[in-house]
């Protein structure tokens, strides 16, 4: 009888405990796109992705030429001479594949400027969420636009809202 008592009690200690935390919402879609540096960062970093497809896209079309050229001359060609003209198109490929890696890898040119755009404005976000949750005592935040789990959550737990009021952005 005491061993069920105590477990009982242990239970309800539990309850109240998981009870007493709080819990918020943000949405990060909603407070970034309510960022003006963050929507300029990603329209630089688009013009940025532009260009740098467009100078890739040039390489392969010098790729694609060079291949139907040599097609079109391959008979007339000699075999040293068709060699040359096939490691030319390699050659050429093996360019624009590179400028692709140089350009969009994960340690390529565009990855590293949308770190040193976007970074400071996630910073920014992120302390302004933890000094709100000191301030109002939540355990744990989390992030509505990324988690598929959440079915619904009320309003009421939202606070997208006193996020961007933090970083001086009334809505």
């Amino acid at each position: 009888m005491k061993k069920l008592i105590l477990s009982l009690l242990l239970v309800i200690a539990g309850i109240a405990g998981a009870s007493a935390q709080k819990f918020a919402l943000v949405d990060m879609e909603y407070i970034m796109k309510n960022i003006p540096a963050y929507e300029m960062a990603n329209e630089q970093l688009n013009q940025l992705s532009q260009r740098y497809q467009r100078e890739i896209e040039v390489v392969n079309n010098e790729a694609s030429e060079l291949y139907q050229k040599y097609m079109q001359d391959k008979v007339f060609l000699t075999a040293e001479q068709a060699q040359a003209r096939e490691q030319e198109v390699v050659d050429k490929e093996k360019t624009a594949t590179e400028l692709r890696y140089k350009y969009f890898g994960p340690e390529g040119e565009l990855n590293k400027k949308r770190q040193s755009l976007l970074k400071p404005v996630q910073d920014d976000v992120y302390n302004a969420i933890k000094k709100i949750s000191e301030e109002k005592g939540y355990q744990l935040i989390m992030d509505r636009a990324s988690s598929s789990e959440i079915v619904f959550a009320s309003p009421r737990i939202d606070i997208s809202n006193e996020v961007l009021a933090k970083l001086g952005y009334s809505n």
